[in-house]
């Protein structure tokens, strides 16, 4: 089994993530899936478009569920990666706020 692969059973096994409805549970899959090997800047279309498409379907994360998102992201990542995702944050809350 790959790194990935572990990592992503391991998410899955969080009590946040088997809580989740099954509809949050497919798109952090697919979050999961289209951010393989991405870093920094270049998650933010990813992330911009899983948005677009939860908010589509009317699903909307909690804080607890974003942060579990962003723990995932993170891990296993550099410092200056971590900060990296973090601007990428900032920098998606910042247009979706101005599409409001």
């Amino acid at each position: 089994m790959n790194p990935k692969e572990n990592q992503w059973d391991q998410w899955m096994n969080n009590p946040v993530f088997q809580n989740l409805d099954p509809l949050k549970q497919e798109l952090m899959r697919t979050a999961f899936e289209r951010t393989r090997g991405k870093t920094g800047r270049n998650l933010a279309p990813v992330m911009m478009s899983l948005i677009t498409q939860a908010n589509q379907k009317g699903i909307r994360f909690s804080e607890e569920e974003m942060t579990l998102i962003l723990q995932f992201l993170k891990e296993g990542k550099s410092q200056e990666e971590q900060a990296r995702i973090d601007q990428m944050v900032a920098f998606v809350n910042a247009a979706w706020k101005k599409r409001m």
